[in-house]
């Protein structure tokens, strides 16, 4: 049997240290939860290995340092009411739930919805809501969230989730063409916004009505 609990730790002591993340309530979560218990049994031995995994319906989980980079980002202290755009496998939510008061996270293919919600009550995970929807339009009957993290590509931050972020929040995402993109992160304060690029990375797409449609290409 794997010794799941050595692999983490190597995880975070090879991959994330190394390459900066410093935050150690990040690393410290980084280290708790089980990432092998959100993919499928065949793949658990590659769960904490250095890449994305396939998670089905053309989904993915992503690398480990992605997750912890963009959840650094988010400068987390552990009040805030949290936003996420594309639930997948339910990871990056777990870590936001370690690290946050209250998680809402959206995911607009229902298996991969019920797959995540089922291993969150498995694992005693109480402070997260997963809806299935369109995540482009958030969650406004909850508004606002003090941050919004999206886990898809996406040619620009969807205008509702701009107008859902609280004042002093911040909204992390990967903005670019469908395939490639770079780490935006945007900070509202008195209204006014303000961005700064950070890391290139490849998210899958954002399909929705403020995303790409589901049969766009880009040329």
């Amino acid at each position: 049997m794997e010794d799941f609990k050595r692999l983490r730790d190597l995880m975070v002591d090879t991959q994330l240290i190394p390459r900066g993340i410093k935050d150690e309530r990040v690393l410290s979560a980084m280290r708790k939860v089980p990432r092998h218990l959100f993919v499928d049994d065949y793949m658990q031995h590659n769960a904490y290995a250095d890449m994305a995994l396939p998670i089905g319906d053309e989904q993915t989980i992503s690398q480990p340092y992605m997750v912890a980079i963009m959840t650094e980002l988010l400068e987390l202290k552990g009040n805030e009411k949290v936003l996420e755009i594309g639930t997948g496998s339910g990871y990056q939510a777990a870590i936001l739930a370690e690290l946050s008061m209250e998680v809402f996270t959206i995911e607009r293919k229902a298996l991969l919805a019920k797959k995540a919600e089922e291993r969150f009550q498995a694992l005693g995970y109480n402070n997260i809501r997963v809806i299935t929807g369109d995540g482009t339009l958030g969650l406004p009957e909850k508004s606002p969230f003090d941050r919004i993290l999206i886990t898809a590509g996406s040619p620009k931050i969807p205008e509702p989730l701009i107008e859902q972020l609280s004042d002093g929040g911040i909204i992390i995402a990967p903005v670019g063409i469908r395939f490639s993109q770079q780490l935006l992160i945007v900070k509202k304060s008195k209204g006014v916004l303000s961005e700064q690029l950070h890391v290139p990375c490849v998210f899958v797409p954002l399909i929705g009505e403020y995303g790409w449609s589901g049969d766009e290409e880009d040329s």
